[in-house]
């Protein structure tokens, strides 16, 4: 893999105009003192923003998070908040509000006793405190449940109380740990619209932090994609989807095909690749460099056209049917292309769609600017 192409290779410069609410300069962490699970981090935060730190397991981005809330110390460099460094501040005096994938609520107190804790610490009066909650519990369509207990609420609602106790107290900054895992698939889906729409209304900075990729384009205004301790790359939601900057943000965000080769021919613009069962590729280049390069072209399946026109004329082939899926809006259809048996091309269930079989065979084809040629 070649090197991420990001803007996190040297720290980020002061600005007097718009400082952003939250700096990494140069952080690092170690638990061991010898691997470094988060390497030479900067990273900006604009304030109002919505960022989603995404990554798998151990990619450092729940990492960065705890070192932000103050939960865990940074091995070295420095994290700003408001311009104001916050390494050796207390996590209760950062002023961040946070919530967690567990709830963490209190068990024994009332859902408008939780919301009133964080009031309390902050020496509120009672009639501030009762405002609060009550807009807070109005944000997150609970009105009517302030006498309820933890309890007696279903997973979906704890999650909304969560929610309302982070923001109760007008943090400037809301952290979020995979606040939706423990939720099932539709009620995950319509969180994550709630908390999309609070963060607009009310314009809060938000860090997010989640592994499932679909949730972290559907709230986000940037994400940023975190392996092996590094971001590989920071981009707007659309960005990273369309326009991958090397061969891990393509296969990790949404589905990919994959097809191995050797640059044959390098121009600006484009670039022919000879894949491994001999077809050439005409593909955008992203992070190769010279011919005889090895490299992975980035495909995907629903920029794939079956049966092209000719306006198709660079990228065409022969594939055949391996298998289809019937999904609704459209058909995934598995098929044999240029030597691979796990090409995946998304198919609209539209007039003739239906006439495609297993088995048979057909001619595909993709515009060059559709493929994209990756540093393997």
């Amino acid at each position: 893999m070649g090197e991420p192409q990001t803007q996190t290779n040297q720290p980020p410069a002061a600005s007097s105009a718009s400082e952003p609410l939250v700096r990494f300069a140069n952080v690092q962490k170690s638990y061991d003192g010898e691997i470094l699970v988060v390497k030479d981090l900067n990273l900006d935060v604009e304030k109002g923003e919505f960022l989603t730190m995404l990554g798998p397991s151990g990619s450092g981005k729940t990492t960065c998070l705890m070192m932000l809330a103050g939960f865990e110390p940074a091995t070295s460099g420095e994290i700003y908040l408001n311009s104001q460094p916050i390494n050796n501040v207390a996590p209760h005096k950062r002023g961040i509000g946070m919530v967690f994938q567990n709830y963490a609520l209190f068990p024994h107190m009332s859902v408008a006793e939780n919301l009133a804790f964080p009031l309390e610490v902050r020496g509120m009066s009672s009639s501030e405190r009762k405002d609060r909650i009550k807009k807070a519990l109005g944000m997150v369509q609970l009105e009517d449940f302030g006498n309820r207990r933890p309890a007696q609420l279903s997973g979906g609602q704890q999650q909304r109380v969560a929610v309302a106790r982070a923001l109760v107290f007008d943090p400037d900054l809301v952290l979020m740990d995979e606040p939706l895992g423990a939720l099932d698939k539709n009620l995950r889906e319509q969180m994550q619209y709630e908390i999309k729409h609070i963060h607009e209304q009310l314009g809060v900075t938000v860090v997010y932090v989640t592994h499932d990729q679909s949730e972290a384009l559907t709230m986000s205004n940037r994400i940023a994609v975190f392996n092996d301790g590094v971001i590989q790359q920071l981009a707007p939601p659309a960005d990273l989807y369309e326009r991958p900057e090397n061969a891990f943000v393509a296969q990790f965000i949404g589905e990919n095909n994959r097809l191995s080769g050797v640059i044959d021919d390098l121009q600006r613009d484009e670039c022919t690749v000879r894949v491994d069962d001999g077809s050439m590729v005409t593909a955008l280049p992203i992070d190769v460099s010279s011919t005889g390069q090895r490299c992975t072209l980035s495909l995907r399946p629903e920029r794939v056209i079956v049966t092209p026109s000719n306006d198709v004329s660079k990228n065409r082939f022969s594939a055949r049917v391996e298998e289809l899926i019937y999904l609704g809006d459209h058909i995934r259809a598995r098929m044999l292309v240029c030597g691979n048996d796990e090409f995946v091309v998304k198919i609209p269930n539209s007039a003739g769609s239906s006439r495609i079989q297993e088995g048979s065979e057909l001619s595909i084809g993709w515009l060059v600017e559709d493929c994209r040629a990756l540093a393997s």
